[in-house]
């Protein structure tokens, strides 16, 4: 095989995501068995000893994450609504119902049912005593899953805060259970409307990029791992993998399933003054520390099958070759030794 023809093979292997290990099954047993040389290259270089990270990038979008619906359960009509781009933090009004609030909580536990006292113990009463805490009515003490009379007396006082009817009972719809703040992406209910179904489309408050990807690329959406950023017009950062979803996508459409990361974006400064616009966000597939690497270039096909690197004094040497990264591939072969100088077309 012609060198620059490998060359471009092997590139395009690793930018498919299909060459980033590959693995010998044969090799040649000596230098006779090596494909003869077309368009022999002059150059050589020297087989260096370094640390390889095999990398992706993905071309996402600076926001505030991914969107996602928010609908209620309150009845009665809706009479005030939030702008859009408008923050909601903890205790605040989400929108009116028949001119009363229906404040945002704090939990990932939605309330399934009406809470009043006398009822059987469960984990949303532990929710609503928690906010209850938070804002400053604790008549119950620590937060538990029992509601009490001290649970009711509490919320009867934060009711009278709201200008809600002070029953002492919460009903399943009367509040917005929600994992932390909210800010309003978009509204898709109108003043008038029944206030139960979707009312709006929410992300968090904390800047962060979206990125989609291919089902096939599935091994770069690792939560928690983190992501070197590219933010145009701002500075550059590192983002830690924070949230991963599935769009079905539409398939009468031509649209394919994929995965949306919400990435966070680690220095809120490198994004300062900029509303959005394009990241290119670069994901480390794997690293190796000290390993032999040589120029893509210095890579020749054997007969036999396999890859070898030829030396300056036109030795063949077989080599099993692993991650490769920025025109470098990692090398293993009997006989190759940092410093040794090989073939190259680069």
């Amino acid at each position: 095989m012609n060198r620059k023809l490998l060359v471009a093979v092997l590139v395009a292997a690793v930018v498919l995501g299909t060459g980033g290990v590959v693995v010998l099954t044969r090799i040649a047993s000596n230098q006779a068995s090596a494909a003869p040389l077309q368009n022999d290259p002059s150059k050589t270089t020297q087989v260096k000893k370094t640390n390889l990270a095999d990398q992706q990038s993905v071309t996402g979008q600076l926001g505030f994450g991914a969107e996602r619906a928010l609908a209620s359960r309150k009845s009665g009509t809706v009479t005030g609504l939030p702008n859009q781009g408008a923050v909601i933090d903890q205790g605040k009004p989400v929108f009116h119902s028949d001119a009363k609030p229906v404040p945002l909580f704090y939990g990932t536990m939605p309330l399934y049912r009406d809470l009043e006292a006398g009822m059987p113990n469960g984990p949303d009463v532990k929710v609503v005593e928690e906010n209850l805490a938070a804002l400053g009515f604790s008549d119950f003490g620590a937060p538990d899953e029992k509601f009490t009379s001290y649970t009711a007396s509490a919320l009867k006082k934060w009711q009278k805060a709201n200008g809600l009817e002070q029953n002492g009972k919460l009903g399943s719809g009367d509040v917005i259970v929600q994992p932390g703040a909210i800010r309003v992406s978009s509204l898709s209910a109108q003043l008038g409307a029944p206030a139960g179904g979707d009312l709006m489309k929410v992300t968090g408050t904390e800047r962060a990029v979206t990125v989609e990807l291919e089902q096939s690329k599935q091994r770069l959406a690792k939560q928690g791992e983190k992501v070197e950023l590219s933010i145009t017009g701002g500075k550059p950062t590192t983002g830690t993998i924070t949230g991963v979803t599935r769009n079905p996508g539409d398939p009468n459409q031509g649209q394919k399933p994929k995965l949306v990361l919400t990435i966070s974006v680690d220095d809120p400064k490198a994004a300062e003054g900029i509303e959005s616009g394009n990241v290119t966000a670069l994901f480390t597939v794997s690293k190796k520390q000290n390993v032999l690497a040589v120029p893509i270039g210095a890579l020749l096909a054997l007969n036999e099958g396999g890859y070898g690197v030829v030396t300056d004094d036109g030795k063949t040497i077989p080599v099993t070759v692993g991650i490769f990264a920025k025109g470098q591939v990692e090398v293993q072969g009997e006989g190759l030794r940092e410093g040794m100088k090989v073939v190259t077309t680069e």
